[in-house]
């Protein structure tokens, strides 16, 4: 595929990842967009870009890797959704300045859907804070804009390993001496 084709798509997914990580640190959509892998293909055409083998995507603080990335746009240009399956995908991201730890996800697939501020970890789903606070489920589903979770079963997709309950872990809050004192 020529450059002079697949430049205004690269264009575009930069400026919509850019867009993408409004939600995290604010200077991460500032910064430029890696992406490694083994093997891409780009579809113009179709809006549809795939990378295979050793994924990283790198964006600030925001890092997604999977076997396969698959990013679709819509027919506007901005991306619409940003897919990464692996034996574990994986995401992360700081969620404020001055954090010391990002928040992670894994899961077999893990899907960004960027025009609904969503993301959803399918298989094998986990979520932990960073307060080390864990979420564990067939399927985790995180709203990035109202900061809202849901977690249960992943009805409608196939899982390879079944979790009908979800486990949670819930971290107590460190009290400052001050607050051990009253």
């Amino acid at each position: 595929m020529k450059l002079a084709k697949t430049l205004p798509f690269l264009l575009s997914l930069g400026a919509a990842l850019g867009s993408a990580s409004a939600w995290a640190l604010p200077t991460d959509r500032d910064q430029p967009i890696r992406i490694q892998a083994d093997d891409a293909q780009l579809d113009d055409k179709n809006g549809v870009a795939t990378y295979k083998g050793d994924v990283i995507i790198t964006q600030g603080s925001m890092k997604v890797t999977g076997n396969t990335v698959t990013i679709t746009r819509t027919p506007t240009g901005d991306i619409d959704v940003v897919t990464s399956v692996g034996s574990l995908a994986y995401f992360e991201q700081m969620q404020t300045a001055g954090d010391t730890k990002p928040v992670q996800g894994y899961g077999v697939t893990i899907q960004y859907h960027a025009s609904k501020d969503r993301v959803v970890l399918i298989d094998r789903a986990k979520v932990v804070d960073k307060d080390n606070n864990v979420t564990q489920g067939e399927k985790i589903v995180y709203d990035t804009v109202k900061k809202l979770a849901s977690a249960g079963r992943a009805t409608g997709s196939k899982v390879t390993e079944s979790r009908p309950r979800i486990d949670m872990v819930i971290q107590p809050k460190k009290k400052t001496d001050e607050q051990k004192a009253q």
